[in-house]
């Protein structure tokens, strides 16, 4: 479920819009300089598809975007549920790390081709708190401070673009606030796991 939660910044227990009205969530982020489109889903994703695979399910639009943005770089990023300890340390070091708020220099586009996750986009003194799912674009402008929220249990593929080769590179703001919003799972109400 594409979801919009709206908190003021110094408030994240006051919700002043929460919706998953496709087309005012559009509207809403619009307004601020945000994107939000959809592309339909092209099967299934499984934790066996690579992901040239899953670009190439994508190739038309993926190429279409690249061209029309000047993207240099195009790649794919998952994380599944596991019981391997390794891999779910590997998933909670990432998990913590874009808990942070950060922002970039150049835009952030991504699109869910799997699963979901939650951009916490911090602007005008208010929290937008957007989960993605599967079909969701979006395109958050650089500078936008924001921090990301895959969940306790990650399971999304999401394909990332960008407008230079050296990839994902994030300006932490060392700002706590986002430790004061509700998370991915308590927005979607998913319980969180027991600890071992």
């Amino acid at each position: 479920m594409t979801l919009l939660q709206l908190m003021p910044d110094d408030a994240p227990d006051t919700v002043l819009l929460r919706t998953t009205d496709t087309t005012v969530i559009a509207k809403t982020l619009a307004g601020h300089g945000v994107e939000l489109r959809h592309w339909p889903v092209r099967g299934p994703v499984t934790p066996q598809d690579d992901s040239d695979e899953i670009l190439q399910r994508y190739r038309a639009e993926v190429d279409e975007l690249s061209v029309r943005q000047c993207f240099r770089l195009v790649d794919v990023a998952r994380l599944h549920p596991s019981d391997d300890p390794a891999r779910s340390a590997q998933a909670a070091k990432a998990r913590t790390t874009f808990l942070e708020e950060h922002r970039h220099a150049e835009n952030e586009v991504r699109f869910f081709a799997h699963g979901r996750g939650c951009f916490y986009l911090h602007l005008d003194g208010q929290v937008f708190a957007t989960v993605c799912e599967a079909g969701d674009l979006l395109s958050v402008p650089a500078g936008t401070r924001h921090w990301f929220d895959m969940g306790a249990r990650p399971d999304f593929t999401a394909i990332r673009f960008f407008e230079e080769e050296d990839g994902w590179v994030g300006d932490f703001t060392g700002d706590p606030l986002a430790r004061s919003f509700p998370t991915l799972d308590a927005l979607v109400g998913t319980p969180e796991p027991a600890a071992p």
